[in-house]
């Protein structure tokens, strides 16, 4: 597949075409993301993620870069080689809720020994963060949807659990139903709607574009080994196992590794594939996902306490970390700047100590 065959985008800054009140926006954001750590805090005692506070993975492995035609071959992708990573497998509520709420999946990935220009923000550091979801669009236009819908949550963060079991599985069957006649509601399923399937089926998605070098894409992580594609809707019992997701997890990786694709959707027409509209899926037959790496992860301890410590309380995971051949883009990329840092500062005061980019992927506990 050639350049002239895709005739990609070229990146430009004035592609990005921010609100004249991102501003005032995003400190709406900030102060709804507060409300849930606040709670939280007070809850549990112990500081979580103001959103994807649950992991049901915590794993350690290898992306690897192959030789790239020129028009892949960017930002981290130019250069050919391995390097070590972390993945962490989680849930999207702010709150620690048995899986039975069933919810949005999401995987985020810390690339480490990157070389390039680093993003504001990210001098001094060597790693290349990408934040997933597991589904190809995002359920909130721009930042004026995405702070209603926020808001909304943070309302319901300190409800009841029964409510929200009961609530998740009326959602569910409303989600069958509209699936059954061929359509999808991301509201629905952030709500609770989800269905009860293992998520190392899934296939996770920035949702919306970074630079990629001289372009813009769209990155998403596919599973490929044949263990994991085994997996797609496969089933869980999530209503007796209320930590069913990590239990599934850890049951995988105690017998076998895994692999995924790391793959770029390149820009190729700003109409079908917009910058500022995060609800928008871009056209695969107009643009299809490539490979552009191999993730190794090998039979290892999937989930534990220690490995909790060691990452849910010591790292952050966020898009704006990172070179700036892959600068996040687009009003919901920018409203995470600011509210993730606010979130991880949060959480680096009440531990006592600040969140920092790890220079090296070190080894995980085996415990």
């Amino acid at each position: 597949m050639s350049t002239t065959t895709l005739n990609p985008v070229r990146f430009r800054p004035d592609l990005e075409q921010p609100e004249p009140d991102e501003a005032e926006t995003i400190a709406g954001l900030k102060e709804a993301l507060r409300s849930i750590l606040d709670t939280t805090f007070k809850d549990y005692g112990h500081p979580v993620r103001s959103v994807h506070a649950k992991s049901h993975g915590i794993l350690q492995g290898q992306v690897i870069v192959p030789v790239l035609p020129a028009h892949l071959a960017q930002g981290m992708f130019a250069t050919p080689g391995t390097h070590e990573a972390i993945l962490r497998l989680s849930t999207n509520p702010g709150d620690i809720l048995d899986d039975s709420v069933s919810t949005p999946r999401g995987m985020a990935i810390k690339i480490f020994d990157v070389e390039g220009e680093r993003l504001p923000g990210a001098e001094g550091e060597s790693t290349q963060n990408f934040v997933m979801v597991n589904a190809p669009a995002f359920n909130a236009k721009n930042p004026k949807a995405f702070l209603k819908s926020l808001q909304l949550l943070a309302k319901t963060t300190d409800t009841s659990q029964g409510w929200k079991k009961v609530f998740s599985a009326v959602a569910r069957g409303a989600e069958n139903v509209i699936e059954a006649v061929g359509g999808e509601s991301g509201t629905l399923k952030s709500l609770g709607g989800h269905p009860m399937t293992n998520m190392l089926g899934e296939t996770f998605y920035t949702v919306v574009p970074v630079r990629f070098g001289d372009y813009v894409a769209k990155l998403s992580i596919a599973p490929v080994s044949p263990s994991l594609k085994a997996l797609k809707d496969a089933e869980l019992d999530l209503k007796k196992h209320p930590d069913g997701l990590r239990e599934a997890v850890n049951a995988f990786f105690a017998r076998e590794g895994a692999e995924w694709e790391l793959r770029a959707q390149l820009c190729t027409d700003l109409d079908a594939m917009p910058i500022e509209d995060a609800t928008v899926v871009w056209p695969e037959d107009q643009s299809p996902y490539v490979t552009v790496a191999r993730i190794v992860v090998p039979a290892q301890m999937g989930w534990s306490e220690a490995r909790v410590a060691e990452v849910d309380d010591k790292m952050l995971f966020g898009p704006w970390h990172g070179l700036v051949a892959h600068q996040p883009l687009g009003g919901i990329m920018r409203a995470r700047k600011d509210t993730y840092s606010m979130s991880a500062n949060f959480r680096g005061e009440r531990l006592g100590c600040p969140m920092h980019e790890p220079a090296s992927a070190g080894t995980l506990s085996s415990r």
